[in-house]
């Protein structure tokens, strides 16, 4: 039986069972420590309730009692608001605004070709060296802090580990090269926090 919006926990998460940017807000709830109800959809056929709630009808959408937000970043954001411990944003502003460009960055060319390489055909092989030499790019990036340009998990680890954990599905190996990639992954990936966020389908991302 599907949990209602207003059933044992104050939150309720919509969310489909392997996408990078619903990962990305559980992944934000797991570090968090919040309990919720976790909603799986199929995004090609949304339940009814989902529909009422948000006009879109896209995953991840957060209900918060009478308060229902959509788009991933609103969501993730508002969650680092309302339960501030361990907050996963720096305190200054420009600390802040580079991790939000950043972010930016990763949706509109990493998770554009992800989206690509999914979606198979001729495209996807392309897509994938794209990406493979995007994530090589960022080397620097990987190598300049514990976490993704902060010495603290942030908002951005949790966009960005998500497509980490997804590189061997999507047949991107990034080689001796990329052993900084990966060695951030496994920093995070063995956290409980992390083993929390995922689906079953992910899990079996990496058997």
């Amino acid at each position: 039986m599907v949990p209602s919006a207003r059933s044992r926990n104050a939150l309720t998460l919509y969310t489909s069972a392997d996408d990078i940017q619903c990962h990305r807000a559980r992944l934000v709830l797991a570090a968090k420590g919040v309990s919720y109800d976790r909603v799986i959809v199929d995004p090609t056929k949304p339940p009814e309730d989902l529909i009422d709630l948000n006009p879109y009808a896209t995953t991840p959408t957060l209900v918060d009692r009478d308060l229902t937000l959509y788009d991933t970043n609103v969501v993730c954001e508002y969650l680092d608001e309302r339960y501030p411990h361990p907050p996963l944003m720096p305190i200054d502003p420009l600390s802040r605004a580079r991790l939000r460009v950043a972010a930016v960055r990763i949706e509109k060319d990493w998770l554009a070709e992800i989206d690509t390489i999914r979606a198979g055909g001729r495209g996807a092989e392309p897509a994938r060296k794209r990406l493979r030499a995007q994530l090589l790019g960022a080397l620097p990036l990987f190598k300049a802090a514990k976490f993704f340009l902060n010495p603290e998990m942030s908002l951005l680890d949790c966009l960005v580990a998500p497509v980490v954990w997804r590189l061997p599905w999507l047949g991107v190996d990034l080689g001796r090269e990329g052993h900084p990639v990966m060695d951030y992954g496994e920093r995070l990936f063995h956290s409980q926090g992390f083993a929390r966020s995922m689906t079953e389908q992910e899990q079996a991302m990496r058997p």
